[in-house]
Formats: C-alpha cells, sequence, structure tokens
C-alpha cells in the first residue's frame, strides 16, 4: 500500500520552523532562503488543510494543531535519526562473510550459484579462503567452514549440506577409443585420474563394482579433484568423482559416466561455525540460503 505522506521538503521546513522558533533561523540551518521556508510551511498547511502557524507582526507561533503535530514529527525524524546513526556506526565487519572451504567446492560447486546468494543479499560481502586444512575457529579469522567428513560430526554448529556420492567419469570421446571401456574390469587398461586428497575413492567404488584387483596408484593423481576433473574433461583418463560436482557437466554431455554403478558413502560435505557463541546474521543468511541450494541440487 502507497504511504500517504506529506511533501518531505516541507516537512523539514516545518521541524526547523517549529524547533527554531523562527523561520530566519530555519532558513540557516537548511541552508535555503527565508522565502523558501516560508513557502514550504504554506504547502504543508494546504496540504493538510490545517493552519500551523499563527504569524504576527513579532515572530511565528505554532498552533494547537501545530504543537501536536509537531510533538509526533519530533518522535518520528528523532526515530529516524537514531535508526541512521546506529547504521552508520555499524562495524563493517557485521556485513563481511568469511568462508574457508576446500578449493574443489568453490570452483565446481559454491562459485557457480553464489551470484544467486548475492542477489538475495545484496549487503553481504563474501571473503572466500581455500584450504584442505581443518578450520580452528579460535585461531582462523572464519566464520563458515565448509569441508568434507567421512561421518557425520557430534555437537552442534554442523550442518549436512549432502552426502558423498562416487561415480567414474570421463570425456565423450574417451568411450570411442580403444581400449574399450565397457565393464568395470576395462579400468585396467585406463588412466586412472584421482585427487591426493581423497585416496581411497577409486578402492571405494571399485570394490562395489566387484572390481578391487585393479592398481589404483597408477594414473595421474592431482592436489585437488578440480585438476583432476579438467583432466577427465581434456581425454586424460576416467576420474572417480563426485555426483554433486559433476551433476552440470553431466547434463551438458562435457562428462559422462561409462557405469550406472553410484555408490554412496558414509561421508558427506558439512557446514560448520562457532556455536559458544551467538550466530551473526551473516552467518545464518547464508546458512538458509546453502542448505536451499544444496537441497534443490540433490533433488
Amino acid at each position: 500500500m502507497t504511504r500517504k505522506l506529506p511533501p518531505l521538503n516541507a516537512l523539514r521546513a516545518f521541524e526547523a520552523a517549529a524547533r527554531c522558533g523562527n523561520f530566519t533561523r530555519a532558513a540557516q540551518e537548511l541552508f535555503v532562503t527565508q522565502g523558501a521556508v516560508s513557502r514550504h510551511i504554506a504547502t504543508l498547511e494546504d496540504w493538510l488543510g490545517v493552519q500551523l502557524f499563527e504569524r504576527g507582526r513579532h515572530g511565528i507561533r505554532l498552533t494547537p494543531a501545530g504543537e501536536r503535530y509537531f510533538a509526533s514529527m519530533r518522535v518520528a525524524l528523532d526515530q529516524i535519526e537514531h535508526g541512521t546513526r546506529q547504521l552508520q556506526q555499524q562495524s563493517p565487519d557485521e556485513w563481511l562473510l568469511r568462508i574457508k572451504l576446500p578449493p574443489t567446492f568453490a570452483i565446481r560447486w559454491l562459485i557457480p550459484r553464489l551470484a544467486r546468494f548475492h542477489a538475495l543479499h545484496p549487503r553481504i560481502d563474501v571473503q572466500i579462503t581455500t584450504s584442505h586444512k581443518p578450520t580452528d575457529f579460535e585461531r582462523d579469522d572464519i566464520d563458515v567452514s565448509i569441508h568434507s567428513e567421512p561421518s557425520p560430526p557430534v555437537g552442534p554448529g554442523y550442518r549436512l549440506l549432502f552426502r558423498e556420492t562416487l561415480l567414474p567419469v570421463c570425456a565423450p570421446a574417451l568411450l570411442r577409443r580403444e581400449p574399450p571401456l565397457k565393464a568395470p574390469a576395462d579400468l585396467a587398461h585406463q588412466a586412472l585420474l584421482s585427487s591426493l586428497n581423497r585416496p581411497h575413492d577409486w578402492q571405494t567404488w571399485l570394490a562395489a563394482a566387484g572390481a578391487p584387483g585393479i592398481d589404483t596408484r597408477r594414473g595421474l593423481q592431482f592436489e585437488n579433484a578440480a585438476m583432476a576433473y579438467q583432466a577427465a574433461a581434456e581425454e586424460l583418463g576416467v576420474m572417480v568423482g563426485l555426483l554433486a560436482f559433476v551433476r552440470d557437466d553431466l547434463a551438458s554431455g562435457r562428462l559422462v559416466a561409462p557405469f550406472d554403478l553410484r555408490v554412496p558413502t558414509e561421508g558427506g560435505y558439512f557446514m560448520a561455525w562457532r556455536a559458544d557463541r551467538p550466530v551473526p546474521q551473516r552467518v545464518r543468511d547464508f546458512e538458509s540460503w546453502i542448505a536451499a541450494e544444496a537441497a534443490t541440487s540433490e533433488a
């Protein structure tokens, strides 16, 4: 519903004149002419249909209606001034969200979605640090940590984003080459791509596929999984990936899954924050947003 407010410049002129008791001093305060203040007051009186000042040879005086209006006006302006000062005095850190997370999660999952968070919360500035090291909230200047855990953490201050599901992926062209890649056993003749930070993923998937004898130590190993995904797209071999990180590539056809078997694990990616103090609004906003994004992605 549209607010029915009188002209705001007229309100400012009235408040200054009523407080100063003089059109001249009000004009000096507002850096306008006395005639401008007089015209603003006349405009306000016409808009209200009420006389606010009695004008005489010795100056001006508020009418009873003007006294009542000035009292309510002063309360409203005091509240606006107080709110403005609070906002101006707020620390910049109130709007800075510091996130620490693994580089692959940042590159393949968070960054493609981050514009949606900024659109919802334009006042929150996001600072991203990538690391595989666990976060120590006592030592690290971090608000939110996102990390992979082999099993759900115990205690408050955690939220599950999604479980980890393993599946091999490769470039479509790799399926058209020799040697063939039609059964899990055929992986013995392919270059296996993996991340040094996830050394057991191939073993877990191959065991579930009934091909545990394949040597997973050969092939190409990368510092982080994001590099291994890129290598797979460049036709360097087969990567054992996480479903959450390859959904977009599978949908676009940039990568394909040569086998239907998808192996869920007990692990997952969790958001963590300090649970020993009140949770800042910026953290609550991010938690609500990323939980919704994760649910939509999994669905």
